[in-house]
């Protein structure tokens, strides 16, 4: 067998400089923006008040990956474009989302995607369902993180519903056909007053574009 034991190359000089290829440059990543994100949520502490929107009701001596910090994994992923929880099988081992998971032993692998989806889809505790959202919480956390953003009260707000498509692929829970989309998809409702964010809902596809709406 042909053994390689080369660990460099050598180009064409550029003016004065050496241009050389080596492999020695240890872990390296393409998502260093992320430290951007983690700047600004040091600022906000967006997220460290979105991990207190969760119940852990975990035995706290058999924690592993905390709310906290599986909700910063999965954020910053999102954030990255790394929206399927698949792509966290390889991304819980690289150090720049431990880093931005705020995980405290760099090396250790983070949270994987089955641990997520439970993050994810975790409604009333039960003992099945040890880790849960509420979601009123979530509501305020948005309306206050609003507020905030204003030195002084604002004179008028104007609120913009919105309804759009969420295309599904396969055969989730509760999809139905839209006439309108031409596709089997979901039908969000957001609420934003300008770039703010304020509500969201996931529903399904069989209802009015508007219903619900004037209670939320």
């Amino acid at each position: 067998m042909t053994e390689c034991s080369q660990s460099g190359f050598t180009f064409a000089a550029h003016f004065s400089r050496r241009v050389e290829a080596s492999f020695e440059a240890g872990a390296m990543t393409s998502d260093a923006g992320g430290l951007l994100l983690r700047e600004t949520d040091r600022r906000l502490n967006l997220l460290g008040r979105l991990a207190a929107c969760f119940v852990d009701g975990r035995h706290p001596e058999l924690v592993k990956h905390s709310v906290a910090e599986m909700v910063s994994q999965r954020v910053y992923g999102i954030a990255l474009g790394y929206e399927d929880l698949n792509d966290h099988e390889q991304l819980r081992n690289d150090p720049l989302m431990q880093v931005l998971a705020g995980s405290a032993e760099l090396g250790e692998a983070l949270a994987g995607k089955s641990t997520l989806n439970r993050l994810e889809r975790g409604g009333v505790p039960d003992r099945y369902k040890k880790i849960a959202c509420r979601a009123e919480a979530m509501d305020q956390l948005l309306v206050d993180v609003f507020l905030e953003s204003f030195a002084e009260p604002p004179a008028q707000v104007v609120l913009d519903l919105d309804t759009t498509d969420l295309e599904l692929h396969g055969r989730q829970e509760g999809r139905f056909f839209h006439g309108y989309y031409d596709e089997y998809c979901y039908l969000p409702l957001y609420i934003f007053a300008g770039d703010h964010l304020l509500c969201v809902r996931l529903r399904q596809a069989n209802i009015e574009a508007a219903a619900g709406s004037l209670p939320r």
